[in-house]
């Protein structure tokens, strides 16, 4: 596996395990699946209510917690400093873990004006050992330049929506002047929502480079610089999903894929500017 190196020093494998609605036995099952796969980074958020069977499943693996990252997000609701360090101890808690890898502010929700000071209870508490590095999640320039202006701290990743129909080339550019890691959230598209998996682009790349269409979508993303986190409960997707690092995609390709990118291509129009998360 190879990594990229946050600006704060921290290691991270270049594909990471998403969490999102793998809830009880049947999502520890799935999670301890693609520890064994081989996946080291496990993400989840404090709304996901899976932070105990996140850790369930790292206790399961039998996997030296030191070998594996975990990544969880402070909900909207809880934004208020004091309350954020509280919800941080709570995520702990509930994964029975004594710190967490990555610790993530989910959303701004700008219209709440609370962000700023969710971010000093995350910079206390990277302060105090709960947390080993601290970011974002779905944050525009103009939030990050605020964190920055009011606290003199960057996030060191920034975690957002981005798939072929999305692909936030003019964030990536912003993340990567920063020194910000670009981490792609839903990367290979939600079924239920498009059909990037079955683009004609997406398929003739899959035939022509022997691999699967997630395989074709995941590569580009970690040759983009950017570190996808997809999700599947089954073994043989988990396996497929993370054998991307023997082929490359070349650069006339990569200009097919980028220009899928559609200006509407956000999922049911989440857009950090107006968007709100509790």
């Amino acid at each position: 596996m190879e990594t990229y190196t946050l600006a704060d020093g921290l290691q991270l494998p270049k594909v990471g395990f998403g969490t999102y609605k793998l809830n009880g036995a049947s999502g520890v099952n799935a999670m301890v699946s693609a520890l064994n796969v081989g996946y080291r980074l496990l993400d989840t958020a404090y709304n996901y209510e899976n932070e105990g069977a996140v850790g369930e499943a790292i206790r399961r693996s039998g996997i030296p917690r030191a070998d594996i990252l975990v990544s969880s997000k402070l909900a909207g609701r809880h934004q208020h400093y004091q309350e954020a360090l509280q919800t941080i101890q709570e995520s702990l808690y509930r994964a029975n873990l004594d710190y967490f890898d990555l610790y993530l502010i989910h959303w701004p929700n700008p219209k709440e004006g609370l962000y700023v000071e969710a971010w000093q209870a995350l910079i206390d508490a990277q302060k105090f050992g709960l947390i080993r590095s601290i970011g974002v999640s779905n944050f525009l320039p103009e939030h990050i330049d605020k964190l920055q202006k009011e606290t003199g701290v960057l996030p060191v990743i920034n975690q957002v929506e981005l798939h072929p129909f999305f692909n936030q080339q003019a964030q990536i550019d912003y993340d990567r002047a920063h020194h910000i890691l670009t981490e792609a959230w839903s990367p290979l598209g939600r079924a239920s929502a498009n059909n990037v998996l079955k683009n004609p682009v997406i398929n003739e790349l899959a035939e022509k480079y022997h691999r699967g269409p997630g395989q074709i979508i995941l590569r580009w993303h970690v040759q983009r610089g950017v570190l996808p986190i997809p999700k599947s409960t089954h073994v043989s997707r988990q396996e497929e999903n993370f054998n991307l690092f023997d082929f490359t995609i070349d650069d006339a390709d990569m200009a097919k894929i980028n220009a899928l990118t559609r200006p509407d291509g956000r999922y049911n129009n989440q857009d950090p500017a107006v968007y709100e998360e509790f």
